[in-house]
């Protein structure tokens, strides 16, 4: 199981063993990860999954799509590194993924 990492906005650092193929908004909200609500339960209808992917894993992510980039405008403080949770899928290139979660949903 690959793992994931979180900086929560308080500071604190969250690891956790993700189950390959779930996404990671799924694996988050599976371990209580707080700030991912993920209200709309992963149909890219709510940016409530918002996180900051460290800029060393942006390239090695596969890119947005249109749907995510649309859903992004709703999201507070959008930065070029800002992702949805939701359409990040765990696997074995996701091993080591090191995210924040934006202040805004703190």
């Amino acid at each position: 199981m690959p793992t994931l990492h979180f900086q929560t906005p308080a500071g604190e650092h969250i690891a956790l063993d993700a189950q390959e193929g779930l996404s990671v908004m799924e694996a988050a909200v599976a371990a209580n990860v707080p700030g991912i609500d993920a209200d709309c339960g992963g149909a890219c209808a709510c940016a409530t999954c918002h996180v900051y992917v460290d800029e060393s894993w942006a390239a090695r992510l596969p890119g947005r799509t249109d749907i995510e980039v649309k859903m992004l405008e709703f999201a507070v403080a959008v930065q070029p590194n800002s992702r949805l949770s939701c359409r990040l899928v765990v696997g074995p290139d996701t091993e080591g993924l090191t995210m924040r979660i934006p202040d805004s949903q703190h």
